[in-house]
């Protein structure tokens, strides 16, 4: 596909995306309660920079002295990986629902988090070294952080993705990202 095929789908689907979470902010309790961004690296000498949003569950458990909690992302970020001696650039937009444990009975400022979600990335990821089969993949999280400032309404941790297909179809090589994020709550 061209290019510009490929700039003009990406930025449909980057659109479509922010209209549709736009046009829920009629109704308070979908509007995004907080944003982050993070920027992180990887395998193929993976760059990933990402903008998103928030919205934190009202469920909530008590579980082994400490608190289970949700939030659910949305993002879009921008990749850039070495493919032979120039880089290659993709467009990456998920939506990934995590469960957060906090220590403490949840009065801690740590916590750790897992969750797994779903992406689409503008085109197939192929690359000198590696092809995905799919656009569309899975992202596996886990991660740790902290929350910190006035009301602990910011935070800071520290994430490994993976994101696969899932086995579904081959090939499937899978892409590792360590990634540094943080966050604020409105």
């Amino acid at each position: 596909m061209p290019a510009m095929f490929l700039t003009m789908h990406t930025r449909r689907i980057t659109m479509l995306l922010a209209a549709a979470l736009l046009a829920t902010g009629a109704r308070a309790d979908l509007r995004p309660q907080g944003m982050f961004v993070q920027a992180g690296a990887g395998e193929d000498s993976a760059r990933a920079l990402s903008v998103g949003a928030v919205w934190p569950w009202s469920w909530q458990r008590q579980v082994r002295g400490g608190r289970l909690e949700g939030i659910t992302e949305a993002y879009v970020s921008r990749w850039s990986v070495k493919d032979g001696g120039r880089r290659a650039g993709f467009t990456h937009v998920g939506v990934v629902p995590l469960l957060r444990y906090r220590f403490e009975k949840g009065r801690s400022p740590w916590f750790v988090e897992a969750g797994i979600g779903l992406t689409y990335m503008d085109r197939t990821y192929r690359t000198s070294e590696k092809q995905f089969s799919t656009h569309f993949n899975f992202a596996d999280v886990l991660g740790a952080g902290r929350n910190f400032g006035e009301g602990q309404r910011q935070e800071v941790s520290l994430r490994l993705t993976h994101f696969s297909n899932g086995g579904l179809k081959h090939p499937n090589p899978g892409m590792n990202l360590v990634r540094l994020r943080y966050g604020v709550m409105f």
